[in-house]
């Protein structure tokens, strides 16, 4: 049986449906995608032409990768991700950056940056763009600051040198790499299901 897994439809359907599907346990997700692909492979195998056109009707006939996405993740209890505008997503991801230099603030600085990252958690959490796994990962990663700061002053404090404003700066910078991490996930995620959509509509 041929292999027409490597045309561009074929591609960009499996592709959002893996995408789609992420929150799946991943033996689960292997079986979806692997059932859709037999069936595509069969259909394929059984026509008389392979071209665009008859990969189209298969594929509508599967139906759209959204639908199929929707009914697997039904059946694990998990809800569906959908693009968000790149504005929103934008303040979401700015708000994690700026926490690092918000905490450089005399005084205030701490608190604007705990505001500002718990406003970023809130917003994740209320999109419907990432899905439930990749909240919380991103929501440990944010919060870290608050236990790994505390626990490298002290750690810094049993050395002879003493916490020093630069080993405080230090500290801060390393605690905060964690949010950057999320930042970055949350944004290739979220770049990801606006790829395939578009690749989608095309």
């Amino acid at each position: 049986m041929n292999d027409h897994h490597d045309q561009p439809l074929v591609h960009a359907y499996l592709a959002e449906v893996a995408q789609r599907t992420s929150a799946l346990p991943d033996a689960t997700r292997r079986e979806l995608l692997a059932n859709l692909r037999e069936h595509i492979d069969v259909a394929l195998a059984e026509s008389d032409r392979a071209d665009q056109e008859t990969v189209r009707q298969i594929l509508d006939r599967l139906g759209r990768p959204q639908a199929v996405a929707d009914a697997a993740l039904a059946e694990e209890g998990w809800p569906r991700a959908e693009a968000e505008s790149p504005g929103r997503t934008t303040v979401t991801l700015g708000l994690i950056v700026l926490s690092l230099p918000l905490a450089l603030i005399p005084a205030v600085g701490p608190v604007l940056a705990l505001a500002a990252t718990v406003t970023a958690v809130v917003r994740v959490w209320k999109s419907a763009q990432w899905v439930r796994k990749e909240k919380m990962q991103a929501t440990l990663l944010l919060l870290s600051p608050v236990v790994v700061t505390p626990a490298i002053a002290v750690v810094l404090s049993l050395t002879a040198s003493g916490v020093t404003p630069v080993a405080l700066l230090a500290a801060c910078a390393a605690a905060f790499c964690p949010p950057l991490v999320a930042a970055a996930r949350l944004w290739r995620s979220a770049a990801r299901i606006r790829t395939i959509g578009a690749i989608a509509e095309a």
